[in-house]
C-alpha cells in the first residue's frame, strides 16, 4: 500500500535533509592524483610545502623519494602516486607539491600532483568505500563524499602510516608491502654499505648539520668530517648512520672543537698556541679575535703575547655577534682557583675576587661585531679565529677567509679551530695538533 505524505511532512523533511548537508562537522584538504580528487582530514595536516630537493636514502622501498629537512626536522617523503602505482604529471619547474602529515607522534611528507582547496562537508554524507570509486585499494579509503558536484576519496592515511600488529611482527628491515613506517633500511650486509649506501649517508649527514647545527662542510673542515664519519658509522648499524634529531647532530660535532672551548685555555693548551706566534719586526701588534664569546679566550691569549712579545704594544679586537657577552667581558671577576698558572701574574685582587691588571684590560677592546660586515681594522699581525669560519656557509667562509688576506700582514699567522684548515692561496701549516695554524 503506497504511504502518502501531506506537504507540510514532506518540507519538513527536506527541510531536516538540508539542514543536515549544511552543518559542516568534517573537514578536508583536498588534492588530486592522476585526475581524480581525494581528500585527507584536516586534523592530520600539518601543512603544505614545495620541495624539489630530497636527500636519497639507500635501500628504501620504491616509494620512498628520500627525507627532507623540513625547518630542522628530519621527515621521510613518501611519493602517494607511487604508493598506489599511479601515473604521475610532469613538472616543468621540478617543484613537487607536499601535503605534510602529522601521524601520531611522527611527520610524513606525501607528494601528491595537485593540492586544491579545504572543503568542509557534514561526516552523515560520507558514503563506504567502494572499489568503483577509485584506482587504489580499498583499505586505504576511509570513504567517499560528493560536494557540489564534486566527488572526493577520503583517504585513511592513519591506516596508510600504521603497521598492523602482524606486519609489526616480521622481522626489522624486511620490505612490509604498502607500508612505509619503519622500512626505510634493509639489514646492513655482511660485506658492508656500499659505496653508493656511504656516499648518500655521507651526503645527508652535510645536509643535516647544515640544516641543524648551521655547519657547512668545505674545504675547511671536509678532511675531519671523513673521519668523524667514519668512525661514526662503525660504531652503528646502517639504519643508524644518519641524523634523526638535532641532539645526534649535537653529539656528531662535539670531537669537533678545540680544546678549552668556552673556558681559558690550560697551561699545556697556551704552551701550544706560543710556539706558532710568529717572529715580529714591529712593536705595534695588531690581533684580531673573532668570536671571542664571553671573553675567556681573549683574556687567555693576550697573557700568551705579553709574554711572547714582553716589550710589544699589543691590541687585540676582540669581536663578537653576542652583545649580552661583549658588554660583560671586560668586568668579569673570578675565582683565583679557576684561573690557569699561565695567567695568574697577571691577576689583581678586588673587593669581589680576582680580576686581570690594567695591561691586560688595555690590550683588549671588546667590541659588538658581525664578522660578515666591513671592518676598520688596521693590518693584522695575528687573526685568532677558532671554530667560527665552519658556521658560516660555503659562499660566506670563502668571502671572510678572503678579508683574511686583505687584512693581513706578510708572514703573519691565522689560528683556527683544531679541525680546521686553510687550503691553496699560498697558505702553509705552522702549527701541528692540537692548534691549527697558518701563514702565507
Amino acid at each position: 500500500m503506497a504511504v502518502i505524505k501531506d506537504l507540510a511532512t514532506v518540507n519538513a523533511e527536506l527541510q531536516e535533509q538540508k539542514e543536515r548537508v549544511d552543518t559542516v562537522d568534517f573537514k578536508m584538504v583536498t588534492f588530486s592524483l592522476a585526475g581524480k580528487d581525494y581528500g585527507v582530514d584536516i586534523m592530520n595536516v600539518k601543512e603544505i610545502a614545495k620541495a624539489d630537493k630530497f636527500t636519497y636514502v639507500p635501500n628504501a622501498a620504491s616509494f620512498v623519494r628520500g627525507v627532507y629537512n623540513l625547518r630542522g626536522d628530519i621527515i621521510p617523503i613518501i611519493d602517494l602516486r607511487t604508493f598506489f602505482h599511479l601515473p604521475m604529471d610532469q613538472k616543468d619547474d621540478g617543484q613537487e607539491n607536499m601535503l605534510i602529515l602529522r601521524i601520531e607522534d611522527r611527520v610524513y611528507g606525501t607528494i601528491v600532483d595537485k593540492i586544491d582547496k579545504v572543503v568542509g562537508i557534514n561526516s552523515d554524507t560520507i558514503q563506504p568505500p567502494h572499489p568503483i570509486f577509485g584506482d587504489i585499494n580499498i583499505k586505504f579509503i576511509s570513504g567517499v563524499v560528493e560536494k557540489q558536484g564534486e566527488l572526493y576519496i577520503i583517504l585513511d592515511v592513519i591506516r596508510i602510516f600504521t603497521q598492523t600488529d602482524e606486519e609489526k611482527q616480521k622481522p626489522r628491515g624486511q620490505v612490509i608491502s604498502d607500508v612505509p613506517q619503519d622500512v626505510y633500511f634493509a639489514p646492513i650486509p655482511e660485506a658492508g654499505p656500499s659505496k653508493e649506501a656511504t656516499e648518500s649517508a655521507l651526503g645527508f649527514i652535510k645536509e643535516s648539520l647544515l640544516a641543524l647545527k648551521h655547519f657547512a662542510v668545505s674545504p675547511l673542515n671536509d678532511e675531519w668530517l671523513s673521519r668523524r664519519f667514519s668512525d661514526w658509522a662503525a660504531t652503528r648499524k646502517e639504519s643508524e648512520v644518519q641524523f634523526k634529531n638535532e641532539a645526534e647532530a649535537t653529539e656528531f660535532l662535539t670531537p669537533f672543537y678545540s680544546p678549552c672551548s668556552g673556558k681559558f685555555w690550560d697551561d699545556d693548551y697556551a704552551a701550544a698556541i706560543k710556539e706558532v706566534l710568529p717572529e715580529l719586526t714591529s712593536n705595534n701588534i695588531q690581533v684580531w679575535n673573532l668570536g671571542c664569546g664571553k671573553g675567556y679566550e681573549s683574556f687567555s691569549f693576550a697573557c700568551i703575547l705579553k709574554v711572547r712579545y714582553p716589550d710589544g704594544r699589543i691590541k687585540i679586537w676582540a669581536n663578537d655577534s653576542d652583545i649580552m657577552a661583549i658588554s660583560q667581558a671586560p668586568n668579569m671577576v673570578f675565582d683565583l682557583d679557576e684561573v690557569p698558572e699561565h695567567c695568574r701574574k697577571f691577576m689583581v685582587r678586588g673587593r669581589n675576587g680576582y680580576s686581570f691588571n690594567q695591561a691586560i684590560k688595555d690590550s683588549l677592546l671588546f667590541e659588538y661585531h658581525d664578522v660578515l660586515n666591513e671592518n676598520p681594522l688596521p693590518e693584522l699581525d695575528i687573526i685568532l679565529a677558532r671554530d667560527l669560519l665552519s658556521f658560516f656557509s660555503v659562499p660566506d667562509q670563502e668571502r671572510i677567509i678572503a678579508g683574511f688576506i686583505e687584512k693581513l700582514k706578510s708572514r703573519s699567522v691565522v689560528i683556527l679551530g683544531r679541525n680546521e684548515c686553510l687550503t691553496g692561496n699560498g697558505w702553509k701549516t705552522v702549527g701541528k695538533d692540537p692548534v691549527s695554524a697558518f701563514i702565507r
